[in-house]
């Protein structure tokens, strides 16, 4: 990113300087940690920016040498802030090794899932990261103040495994990740093509040579209306790809978009009427959780198609057992489940996995179920790391980011 400086006047002592019009300083992140302003004034102050005008090499010399100064005020500015990653994966090192030096902070990460057991681990630390598998409540969060510790960053678009609200309430600061939603947007059209197309049972059969079409019997995209809840980033973008296949598109979000370029708003009433395949891209909360229940699946229309790649807990786990067992749901699509924590993402082949409708749901012929792995692309997984360590920084020392949560 390029930051262009306004023309401003500086008194220098006894001499008057100034920046030179439209200079562009290169800065290695999106959202700069460090007031540029600030910086600015130290760097014309520093390499003599001055309102005489010097020959033409002088100029580029001086501009040049003020834009190294405030590279280097910009680290020593950071050079000294440590942070802490919990959950690291093996394809996250590369990342945080390459962002933290980029910006120069003192990182230390562990593969470990969050807990009051294993905090003591950022003591000194100004900030944390991790993914969403630990629970981060109000006895974690205020051991985490007694720490030391200022902003919380997860690594993932939800936050629901976050109390922010009483986080804020103690001054810490929490933001969330931010990266395109084309990863998941794509995962998402293609679980729906998935079930309408029967694939599970069509690579089951080719598992014993049985090459039979009976009971494959599919259906096209552009004969259906499909229902999208909640038309953010990751939902507008879906219902774009969608335009591709010639359907008809219907959304829903108490906040409409620019979505309504690719389809019609409606109603919730509505869009369960109507909808051949529902795909869900809300935030799970207070008001969304269980928004998928026994009233609600009632409503929809015998044989609907439900997809899920946000989170588990927007749809009641047993009421979608009962409606593939009465045939009202005629497929289910979910790369995330209910009660996915210490399953999802982890080696479980010699375990005994303790989840019994997470078997049973999976067993069914028109069930698909991935290990939450939409977002897994490798533009994302470097996205993720880039902004769980910029947002710290940038937090604590402008106190904004783009993703700072507003409680």
């Amino acid at each position: 990113m390029q930051i262009t400086a306004a023309r401003q006047t500086v008194s220098a002592g006894s001499r008057q300087c100034i920046p030179v019009q439209h200079i562009h300083f290169p800065i290695c992140t999106a959202n700069p940690a460090v007031p540029l302003k600030n910086l600015q004034y130290l760097a014309y102050r520093r390499t003599g920016h001055s309102q005489t005008h010097g020959n033409f090499f002088m100029r580029i010399r001086q501009t040049l040498l003020c834009n190294v100064f405030i590279r280097i005020i910009r680290l020593r500015f950071l050079q000294h802030m440590k942070l802490f990653a919990y959950e690291v994966r093996e394809d996250e090192k590369e990342h945080f090794d390459r962002f933290s030096r980029e910006l120069g902070v003192d990182l230390t990460f562990t593969d470990e899932v969050p807990t009051l057991e294993n905090a003591s681990k950022a003591a000194g630390c100004d900030g944390i990261t991790m993914l969403g598998q630990g629970k981060i409540d109000q006895p974690l969060l205020d051991e985490y103040k007694r720490l030391g510790i200022r902003c919380i960053s997860t690594r993932t678009i939800g936050y629901d495994h976050i109390d922010a609200a009483y986080a804020k309430k103690i001054g810490l600061s929490v933001c969330n990740a931010f990266y395109d939603p084309n990863g998941v947007a794509e995962y998402t059209v293609m679980l729906m093509l998935l079930c309408i197309r029967h694939y599970k049972v069509a690579l089951w059969r080719a598992q014993v040579n049985d090459y039979s079409l009976q009971g494959l019997y599919g259906r096209e995209m552009r004969n259906l209306t499909i229902g999208i809840l909640g038309t953010g980033r990751i939902g507008t973008q879906v219902a774009e790809i969608l335009s591709g296949f010639g359907c008809r598109i219907l959304g829903y979000d108490k906040n409409p978009g620019k979505a309504s370029r690719w389809l019609t708003y409606t109603d919730e009433e509505t869009i369960y009427r109507e909808s051949d395949i529902l795909t869900n891209h809300l935030n799970l909360s207070d008001q969304t959780r269980h928004m998928i229940n026994r009233e609600t699946i009632a409503k929809m229309k015998d044989g609907v198609i439900l997809i899920n790649c946000a989170r588990g807990g927007l749809m009641d786990t047993e009421a979608l057992i009962a409606g593939i067992e009465q045939k009202k749901i005629g497929g289910l699509g979910l790369d995330c489940f209910e009660e996915e924590e210490g399953i999802y993402h982890l080696d479980r082949r010699d375990d005994i996995i303790s989840n019994r409708s997470m078997a049973y749901l999976r067993q069914f012929p028109n069930v698909v179920m991935t290990q939450h792995m939409a977002f897994y692309t490798d533009a994302a997984v470097s996205n993720m790391v880039r902004c769980g360590i910029e947002s710290i920084c940038s937090v604590i020392t402008t106190g904004t980011y783009q993703t700072l949560l507003q409680i």
